[in-house]
């Protein structure tokens, strides 16, 4: 695919992108599918070591995805994927939050980083990283 994505690169910017069909969607099977049983997320909130295993990671969705019930939006900006031959990256810009604070903070983006691995033929989440930029000085209070 010269000039373009690698076949690599597309097949993970559909995982990808499915995964945040499936976290708007409330899908929990769906956004597990696809993760490696040894998977290691930082997130939002805390743990401040993050979480490591698919039930570990497992069990910090449903608040989320109850509070996403409420209308709150998960739709992907922006995404960049990187895959070598069996190591690949990808970082992306997420809207994220209700109406109410897409309103009020319009430039507001959730920050996605994924490690992947290619195992047994297939490319599998590895690593998440979800962060929002910090706002109003040394407070604390992310955007």
């Amino acid at each position: 695919m010269s000039g373009g994505a690698s076949a690599d690169e597309v097949v993970i910017r559909g995982l990808i992108e499915r995964w945040v069909r499936a976290v708007h969607a409330g899908d929990l099977d769906a956004v597990l599918a696809d993760h490696a049983d040894d998977i290691v997320m930082f997130d939002v909130p805390p743990p401040q070591d993050g979480v490591r295993g698919l039930a570990a990671y497992r069990a910090t969705w449903p608040p989320f995805l109850s509070w996403q019930e409420g209308g709150a939006r998960f739709d992907l900006v922006e995404l960049d994927v990187t895959a070598g031959a069996d190591v690949a990256f990808a970082r992306a810009l997420l809207r994220c939050g209700t109406p109410t604070e897409l309103r009020d903070h319009p430039d507001r983006r959730l920050r996605l980083t994924v490690g992947l691995r290619k195992r047994g033929g297939r490319w599998v989440v590895t690593h998440e990283h979800h962060s929002f930029a910090l706002v109003g000085g040394d407070d604390g209070v992310a955007a």
